[in-house]
């Protein structure tokens, strides 16, 4: 009797000492809504151990989307500890697995993107329960987009089925009518992937059903409302955006490139928090224009998903509080297109396009925009043609042209016809500026060399075509800094006409690569000390710096400004400003960053607050402020304080 309660005793400890893990609540109504996890009963617990975040809940334990160390609660050492966590909605439920990790079993070839070694799972001590999200709470990653039509604005979402859904719009908010669009219901597959992670189980992730829709019969500069969804499904929350006003006079855009995304845990691949910043001075600036049209010009590198694809919808979570309200436009970079096997790639670009799609070839790009015009190009494969290559709009006095440095720009192709047609039938009496946006640039002053071959190509072939047709700007990304260079042509500058002295319109080249990505480039050494950390700024490069943030657009049909705001301040820290004859003039004090003289009225009419920006995102509140308490084993060169533009992470 006596040994059978020693043993029932000893079956009692050892249940008691088991490692528990509960996640509360076990469901959430919206993407960005938190989960408490809570565990107990770590028996020695170490900083290796970590926490394991899965969709779908029956996934592999090595096909996790994230994963966080228990070191990142304050009380992990005792054995017990809680993380909250922002979840987004990846159309199928969550499960939490809690790993034990030992010094023994790091491998430091089994890394992330980062080169820090990914953890292992040989060890589980935990298992949560599901989380699941409610139903009928209506689609999410709403995100507009202009058509290139008068009087029509595209809306375009994410839903779990194939189900009709629809958009509902009207002048006043809950008072819908007639006015009904239905939405077409598209999605790719697995197999439409080029090349791994992208087409393998630990990267690819059910993408939904992606509906697009056309609100038409728009009057111009209406503020209006929407819903998205159905009846028996369930309808967004109401969302409002102005419609474009043909007969303005005035053009206003927020423009930038390789923005990213942010994630509340550490992934396969490296994300962006400086993505969170951009967001919200962006959101604080659209809210303080009031009922004025605008629009989000995003040039490239999008969401650097880079074949995981559940980082597509981290990003259009992250956007939607933006997207939502004013149409946002992109084009094409190499983390959303390179690959291999790619169908165009001659000789001289071996060095260019690699595998920084991640194996994506343009399908999730392709599928998740919609923008004007139909260009496209095969993809070699059984995946659908990719998309939104180059196209062209105008807002106000401004026509805006965007085009694809990851496919056939040269004589002959059918982007040169486009991009030389597009340009030579511009009207100036109507929009006297014209802004070329695409993702490498055709100048910088950083220092690297696989990208020369292309822009020695971009050099003898576009930018004829952008001196001939009077560009007033050309904007790139693709570096993750902000340059912008003095009015250009063959390298050399032209005479801004500044001391009354004879001058030519020529284009002024700006570099708005620094959204987010935080991967930085070294400037050009001098020649004759190539490893000494100086970097002279050459005199074509008027303005240069490492800081992130956004370029803003303010143009009327006498002048064009474009702004620098960066995401520490949100204040502005360089502006050109070019008058409709072409003729350049600075405007900005450098040395302390304030708005200089000619901007004063700008400034007044947008009255940017420090103060505008307070709780309206709600959303990206639960990313901010997260610490990871990381034990890092990368590997890392001695000495070595930046990594060179052209690797896989440009």
């Amino acid at each position: 009797m006596i040994m059978l309660f020693f043993f029932l005793l000893s079956l009692l400890s050892q249940t008691q000492s088991k490692p528990i893990l509960t996640v509360t609540p076990r469901t959430v109504s919206k993407s960005g809504d938190s989960v408490l996890l809570q565990w107990s009963g770590i028996d020695s617990p170490s900083k290796l151990d970590w926490l394991g975040i899965y969709s779908p809940p029956d996934s592999s334990h090595d096909n996790f989307i994230g994963y966080k160390f228990l070191s990142s609660s304050p009380t992990w050492e005792s054995g017990s500890g809680s993380i909250s966590l922002p979840l987004t909605s990846l159309r199928s439920n969550y499960s939490f697995r809690i790993f034990r990790w030992t010094e023994s079993e790091v491998d430091p070839e089994h890394h992330d993107q980062d080169h820090n070694p990914l953890p292992g799972t040989n060890h589980l001590l935990a298992e949560s329960e599901g989380v699941g999200f409610e139903k009928g709470r209506g689609p999410e990653q709403i995100h507009l987009a202009l058509t290139g039509r008068e009087g029509e604005m595209r809306v375009m979402f994410v839903a779990e089925d194939p189900e009709e859904r629809q958009v509902r719009y009207g002048e006043k908010e809950g008072e819908w009518g007639d006015e009904v669009a239905v939405a077409r219901a598209g999605r790719y597959e697995r197999e439409d992937m080029c090349h791994a992670p992208a087409n393998e189980s630990v990267g690819w992730r059910d993408p939904g059903w992606i509906f697009d829709a056309v609100m038409s019969g728009l009057k111009g500069g209406i503020k209006y409302y929407y819903q998205v969804g159905s009846e028996s499904k369930g309808w967004s929350t109401a969302h409002s955006f102005v419609s474009s006003n043909t007969s303005s006079n005035e053009a206003i855009a927020f423009l930038f490139g390789d923005m990213g995304t942010a994630t509340p845990y550490l992934t396969f691949s490296r994300t962006q928090d400086e993505s969170i910043s951009t967001i919200k001075w962006i959101l604080r600036d659209i809210e303080a224009l009031g009922d004025k049209p605008t629009f989000v010009s995003h040039i490239g590198d999008i969401s650097y998903a880079r074949g995981y694809s559940w980082l597509w919808d981290e990003f259009f979570n992250l956007i939607e509080p933006v997207a939502s309200k004013v149409p946002y436009h992109v084009c094409i970079g190499n983390h959303e297109y390179d690959w291999p096997s790619q169908p165009w790639r001659p000789e001289w670009s071996n060095s260019i396009y690699g595998t920084d799609g991640g194996g994506e070839c343009g399908v999730p790009y392709s599928l998740r925009f919609n923008m004007p015009g139909n260009s496209s190009e095969p993809t070699g494969t059984r995946a659908p043609a990719t998309r939104n290559l180059y196209y062209s709009f105008d807002m106000g006095p401004v026509h805006f042209v965007y085009m694809s440095t990851e496919t056939n720009f040269l004589p002959g192709s059918n982007q040169y016809n486009f991009l030389k047609h597009d340009l030579e039938s511009v009207d100036r009496t109507k929009t006297p500026f014209v802004v070329v946006q695409g993702h490498r640039p055709m100048y910088t002053t950083s220092y690297e060399s696989r990208d020369a071959p292309l822009r020695e190509r971009m050099l003898e072939h576009l930018e004829p075509l952008f001196v001939k047709n009077n560009v007033t700007l050309a904007l790139w990304g693709h570096v993750h800094r902000y340059e912008r260079f003095c009015p250009l042509r063959n390298f050399t500058c032209g005479s801004m006409g500044l001391k009354e002295e004879g001058w030519e319109a020529l284009p002024v080249h700006v570099v708005i690569g620094m959204a987010g990505q935080d991967w930085q480039p070294t400037w050009e050494p001098r020649p004759d000390h190539p490893n000494d950390p100086v970097y002279p700024q050459p005199k074509r490069s008027l303005f240069r710096t490492g800081e992130f943030g956004y370029t803003r657009l303010v143009a009327t049909k006498e002048k064009l400004i474009l702004s620098f705001v960066g995401n520490h301040d949100g204040e502005v820290h360089d502006t050109v400003e070019i008058l409709a004859s072409g003729q350049v003039i600075n405007g900005v004090d450098h040395d302390i960053g304030e708005v200089g003289p000619v901007l004063e009225g700008e400034a007044m009419r947008y009255s940017f607050s420090k103060y505008v920006w307070g709780g309206s995102v709600l959303v990206l509140g639960g990313f901010i402020g997260y610490v990871l308490g990381f034990v890092s084993h990368a590997r890392k060169r001695a000495g070595r304080g930046w990594t060179f533009l052209k690797n896989e992470e440009t």
